[in-house]
């Protein structure tokens, strides 16, 4: 399949990185940072796209902090694919990459397999619910060092959702390459259907802590990158 490809597109959490990583480490540091950052000036914009976006859940939010930061933790307790969400949750943990409280996990075959695709002239690109700026953070900040040298182009919901395949031709066009030489990893099958739909290439990541899929047998699956050559 890698013979027949330009381009890879990677999911994050499950496939790059393991989910008890994204929803115990930084679910939490935000959960903990969250009324301090509120609190700065940066914050205005954060807070008034999740104004807007509460009048759809609920009554209007009060101008208190604290009514601001418990609506933010139920967004993280839903893990509801909020922009408004994912872009405050970034922020925060740029803090936390910067002061060195925060180092980001990939699976030990991530970065080798980074190079390797790099070296076949394959370009590598992320689409993760997560912001542009928590994904650059995170390969930026991993265990093993940075890793956005190897990284071409990030993708986050503002280009669409993850489960419509609408989303997936915007990022072929974007990177002017014929979405049937694009291959799309993911653990979740309700984006490889509209990878697939959209023509792209695709397989299963299956990792230490993911969720098992329904109708997973329809793909062909990995459990490390290593498989893929």
């Amino acid at each position: 399949m890698i013979d027949q490809v330009k381009a890879i597109l990677l999911d994050i959490e499950g496939t790059t990185t393991p989910i008890a990583f994204v929803h115990d480490v930084l679910f939490s540091y935000a959960r903990d940072h969250v009324r301090e950052f509120l609190a700065t000036d940066s914050a205005a914009e954060d807070i008034a796209l999740l104004r807007e976006e509460h009048e759809a859940d609920a009554p209007p939010l009060t101008n208190e902090i604290e009514s601001v930061a418990t609506y933010v933790e139920w967004l993280i307790k839903l893990d509801r694919k909020s922009t408004a969400l994912k872009s405050l949750q970034g922020k925060i943990w740029r803090q936390g990459y910067r002061d060195g409280s925060l180092k980001s996990q990939v699976f030990a075959d991530v970065a080798p397999a980074f190079e390797r695709w790099r070296e076949r002239g394959l370009r590598i690109s992320i689409f993760s619910s997560g912001s542009v700026l928590a994904q650059q953070l995170l390969f930026a900040h991993t265990e093993v060092g940075d890793l956005t040298p190897f990284l071409d182009s990030y993708f986050d919901t503002k280009i669409g959702k993850k489960g419509e395949a609408e989303s997936y031709r915007k990022i072929a066009e974007v990177l002017e390459i014929p979405a049937h030489e694009i291959l799309f990893i993911s653990d979740v099958v309700a984006e490889l259907d509209a990878a697939n739909q959209a023509g792209m290439k695709t397989l299963l990541s299956i990792r230490p802590g993911n969720a098992p899929q329904s109708h997973e047998e329809q793909y062909p699956s990995i459990r490390s990158f290593e498989e893929i050559g």
